[in-house]
């Protein structure tokens, strides 16, 4: 491991990327345990202080996903299926991709969600706090997630508990407490082979790797968004951009929610969410509540909603992605899919 910290830790100057096959090697020594913890928080730091390379980020994705329980589909529902990769980290904004993963997987799309606990530096609520208390078992096996896909359109993993060497970096990266490229390769995993995706990314500056990662990994649709906290929910406050990465380049989509009448202020307030908070506004709004309070985040789902039914191919405009959520919402439609999503994972464990 030696080798390589000396490589990327040679300061501003002297560091350079490591070729994939070098970074493969030492994201192999990690996992293998041939590492220190010394070293692998030391490899972390200077990678973060370089910068990472698109290559070294694949050779780290690849290595990790091949460490990794594999989420078994027929390849008609790979297919169709949504990655919904956002930050694991955890969020103090609204985690408005819960309630529009549902309102996805009740018009016929697939979708696959995932977490860890959440990490520092932020440490926030992680999707797993979420759904697990909105009545999702979130421990499940490969099989189970797989089934749960196949069987109620959506679907959620526990990155950790299946790939060990993830957990098991756990405790090194508490102690680091800033990102490394971890934060990036956890979400990129696509252990459940889907071929559309849409990344949350924190700054414009990672949008050119992160594409060339997306696009080193065949996916038939990626989109990367420069979304709330990082995420992949478009905020109501401002104007964001949407990457579409094709094999040529990417095209930016700048989207302003006040074409769509979904213009909110800025709201402090509002984007401090503890557990209980996210998972309250969440029941409330997919069992079709629309008072004023709840505005602003509901005005969220239906953004959010509308864009990704246009994005994936699903409707012809964002508006009419806006009107098709906001029928769902008034007829409960996404209350629906959660309960279809518990029960099948009750008869599941029969």
């Amino acid at each position: 491991m030696q080798q390589w910290i000396k490589e990327v830790a040679r300061g501003k100057k002297g560091a350079r990327d490591l070729s994939p096959d070098e970074a493969l090697q030492a994201a192999q020594a990690i996992i293998e345990g041939q590492a220190t913890d010394a070293q692998i928080a030391a490899f972390l730091v200077a990678e973060r202080l370089k910068g990472e390379s698109a290559g070294e980020l694949l050779a780290f994705v690849q290595a990790f996903r091949r460490a990794a329980a594999a989420i078994t589909l027929p390849a008609s529902l790979r297919e169709k299926l949504i990655d919904l990769a956002g930050p694991y980290n955890g969020r103090n904004t609204f985690a408005a991709t819960i309630p529009v993963a549902l309102l996805l997987a009740d018009q016929g799309l697939p979708v696959f969600l995932h977490s860890s606990d959440a990490l520092p530096p932020k440490k926030g609520t992680a999707l797993k706090a979420i759904l697990e208390r909105l009545g999702i078992r979130v421990d499940q096996p490969a099989s189970q997630v797989a089934r749960a896909l196949a069987e109620a359109n959506i679907g959620f993993a526990w990155t950790e508990a299946l790939c060990p060497p993830l957990q098991a970096l756990r405790k090194v990266r508490e102690e680091i407490g800033v990102r490394t490229l971890l934060n990036t390769v956890e979400k990129m995993l696509n252990l459940a082979q889907a071929q559309a995706a849409m990344v949350g990314v924190f700054h414009k500056t990672v949008v050119e790797t992160n594409a060339a990662v997306l696009r080193a990994m065949g996916y038939r649709q990626a989109f990367i968004v420069q979304g709330a906290e990082g995420s992949e929910d478009l905020p109501v406050h401002r104007t964001s951009f949407v990457y579409r990465v094709g094999e040529e380049g990417i095209e930016r989509l700048e989207l302003d929610p006040e074409r769509y009448g979904l213009h909110h202020r800025k709201d402090k307030e509002k984007e401090k969410l503890d557990l209980d908070q996210q998972v309250e506004l969440i029941r409330r709004i997919l069992h079709g509540e629309e008072s004023e309070e709840l505005a602003y985040f509901r005005d969220q789902v239906l953004f959010n909603a509308g864009v990704r039914y246009y994005l994936f191919g699903h409707l012809p405009s964002i508006e009419q992605g806006i009107e098709l959520a906001r029928r769902q919402l008034a007829e409960q439609r996404g209350a629906e899919r959660l309960r279809i999503w518990q029960d099948q994972q009750t008869a599941a464990q029969v």
